[in-house]
């Protein structure tokens, strides 16, 4: 998005990037503002503009009897970061618009950070580790639990607002992605959430 959003929407695992583009772009559209078209950032490849030009596809009624002709869904952008390598190693990146103007924040770094983050807080993402995830429910349950604490339990620093005036010795208030977003009005404790109640069809 034009401002980075710090909020992980959808995610998935593959051996592959092309395996698993599929089902986040689909989730992503479901779970943002109401399956219109949002603006995209990503790297070069090409499996992000033939999917986002699969899914973000809406029907044009005309009154007619016959199936509608399916457009693309309006506010859909889409920015790809080309990398430019030399001999292995990558000397330039450009932005390239695909659909609608160029974005703001034409890069893929925080998604990259997130990765960071991820390997930090995860051992079965780091190489050498005896916390193996041999199971794909395992390696679901932890990755998941992670991203809930990173949206909804750690505060971020660069979210944060200053109060009007001191309180308990701070000056600034803190944020979760969740409150950016208006999910929620504070930030979570682990305890809250193991006490909260789940839709697991959720």
């Amino acid at each position: 998005m034009d401002r980075p959003s710090r909020f992980v929407v959808a995610w998935a695992s593959g051996p592959t990037e092309e395996a698993a583009a599929p089902p986040v772009v689909r989730l992503t559209r479901q779970r943002t503002a109401g399956r219109r078209g949002v603006p995209w950032v990503s790297d070069g490849r090409r499996v992000y503009r033939r999917l986002l030009a699969r899914v973000y596809r809406d029907p044009q009624r005309t009154g007619r009897r016959g199936r509608p002709r399916l457009l693309r869904s309006p506010g859909l952008r889409l920015t790809q970061a080309v990398k430019q390598r030399r001999r292995g190693r990558v000397v330039g990146v450009t932005p390239r618009p695909v659909w609608g103007p160029r974005s703001a924040c034409p890069c893929v770094v925080y998604e990259e950070r997130l990765n960071g983050v991820l390997r930090d807080r995860l051992n079965c993402l780091t190489r050498k580790t005896h916390a193996f995830a041999k199971e794909l429910p395992t390696w679901e349950a932890a990755v998941t639990l992670v991203l809930f604490a990173h949206n909804w339990l750690r505060p971020h620093p660069a979210l944060r607002v200053p109060l009007p005036y001191a309180q308990d010795g701070r000056r600034y208030r803190p944020r979760t992605p969740a409150m950016v977003l208006g999910l929620t009005e504070h930030v979570w404790s682990i305890e809250e959430f193991l006490h909260r109640r789940h839709d697991q069809r959720e």
